[in-house]
C-alpha cells in the first residue's frame, strides 16, 4: 500500500507541482489550501507525511505543525516545510514547533523526493 503524503499550500500551482511530483513517484497524495483545511482533513484520515508551506492565510505552517505535534497521532509524523523563506529564525522557529525539514523553493522535483525517501524510510 503506497504512502500516504498531505501537501498544504495556498498556491494551486504549488499543490499541483508537489501532488504530480509525488504521484508520479507512487505516493498518494492529499492536498489541502491552508493549515485549517489540513487539520479539519487530517481528523478524518491520517497520513504518513505532511508537506506544508510556511506562509498561508488563515492558519500558517508553524501553526500547523505546532497544532499537528499537539495530536498523539501525529507527533511521530514528519513534517516538512516548503517555503520561500529562508531566515535561521524562521527556520529555529520551525524546528522548535517541531518541523522535520525544510526545503526552499523554488525546489527542484529530485529535491522534493529525496527528503520525502529520507523521512520516510
Amino acid at each position: 500500500m503506497p504512502k500516504t503524503i498531505m501537501s498544504v499550500d495556498d498556491s494551486a500551482s504549488v499543490r499541483q507541482l508537489v501532488a504530480m511530483t509525488l504521484r508520479n513517484a507512487g505516493y498518494e497524495v492529499m492536498t489541502a489550501i491552508d493549515g485549517l483545511d489540513a487539520l479539519i482533513q487530517l481528523k478524518a484520515r491520517p497520513v504518513d507525511m505532511v508537506v506544508a508551506d510556511l506562509n498561508m492565510p488563515n492558519m500558517d505552517g508553524i501553526t500547523l505543525v505546532r497544532e499537528l505535534r499537539a495530536q498523539p497521532a501525529f507527533r511521530f509524523v514528519p513534517i516538512v516545510l516548503l517555503t520561500t523563506e529562508s531566515q535561521a529564525e524562521k527556520k529555529t522557529e520551525g524546528k522548535a514547533a517541531g518541523a522535520t525539514g525544510w526545503i526552499v523553493k523554488p525546489f527542484q522535483q529530485e529535491q522534493l523526493l529525496a527528503v520525502v525517501r529520507k523521512v520516510l524510510g
